[in-house]
C-alpha cells in the first residue's frame, strides 16, 4: 500500500510514522507514506496556498489551483483507489470503513486547514470525505495520522499476531470483554474462574456475553 499525505504542516505527522506499528510497517515495505508540503505548489513567489473568501466572512479558504496542480501531479504517476479529504462534515471514520480502506493500493488523504478547501478541489478530485469526530482540530494532519493507524495496523504481517486485529473492538460490531493477565487475585480482585478453566468453548462463550453486556451498557447504539 502506498498513502500520499498533502498537507501544509507535514512536520506534525512526522513523529507518528517514526514509531511502533507504523514505522514496524514502513520497514517491512508493507506500506510507503509520503508527505507532500503544500507550499511546493503555490501560485507565486510568497508561497500562497490560501486567500479570503468570497462572500465575506472570517478566516481564510485553501486555494483550488495548488491543491489541484499537487493532486493531478500525483495522479498522473499512478492510480490512487481514493483521494480522501479529512473533515469534519465527512462520514464518521469506524472500523467498517477502516477495513475496506486497509485493501486498497493507493491513497491519497489531503488534511484540511483554515476553515477549509475551496469547494472546487472537492468536485474535481475528492472521492470519500472522513471525519474522526464531531469536532473541530487545527488542521487534519492528526486526523490522517489516526486514519493512518487504523487501516495500516490492518495489512496482513504488519501485527506479529494477525488475530489480534480481528477480535478488536467493533469488529463484530461490539466491544472487547473485560481483559485479564496475572496475578491471579490483587487486593482481593481475583480474575474470573472460568478464564482459568482451560475450557476454551466457555472462554469463549463468555467473552461473547461479556462483549453483549459492554455494548448494552456502554455502546447500545452498535447493537
Amino acid at each position: 500500500m502506498r498513502i500520499d499525505i498533502i498537507s501544509v504542516l507535514p512536520e506534525l505527522m512526522e513523529s507518528p510514522f517514526k514509531t511502533s506499528i507504523l514505522r514496524r510497517a514502513m520497514d517491512k515495505g508493507l506500506v510507503e507514506v509520503h508527505f507532500h508540503h503544500l507550499r511546493e505548489w503555490a501560485i507565486n513567489k510568497h508561497r500562497q496556498i490560501d486567500d479570503e473568501p468570497y462572500g465575506g466572512g472570517a478566516g481564510m479558504v485553501m486555494m483550488v489551483e495548488p491543491l489541484d496542480n499537487c493532486i493531478s501531479e500525483l495522479k498522473s504517476q499512478r492510480d490512487y483507489d481514493d483521494v480522501i479529504y479529512l473533515t469534519p462534515d465527512g462520514i464518521t471514520l469506524n472500523q467498517k470503513i477502516a477495513n475496506s480502506l486497509s485493501i486498497k493500493n493507493n491513497l491519497i488523504f489531503l488534511c484540511g486547514h483554515y476553515k477549509g478547501i475551496d469547494q472546487r478541489v472537492r468536485d474535481l478530485h475528492i472521492t470519500k470525505e472522513i471525519s474522526i469526530g464531531d469536532y473541530v482540530l487545527t488542521g487534519g494532519e492528526l486526523a490522517a495520522c489516526v486514519l493512518s493507524d487504523s487501516i495500516i495496523r490492518l495489512i496482513p504481517g504488519v501485527l506479529n499476531d494477525e488475530q489480534s486485529a480481528l477480535t478488536d473492538s467493533f469488529q463484530d460490531n461490539l466491544l472487547s470483554p473485560p481483559i485479564y493477565t496475572r496475578p491471579e487475585n490483587y487486593k482481593g480482585l481475583e480474575v474470573p474462574k472460568v478464564l482459568l478453566s482451560g475450557n476454551f468453548g466457555r472462554i469463549e462463550e463468555w467473552r461473547h456475553n461479556e462483549a453483549v453486556r459492554i455494548t448494552q451498557e456502554k455502546r447500545p447504539d452498535l447493537l
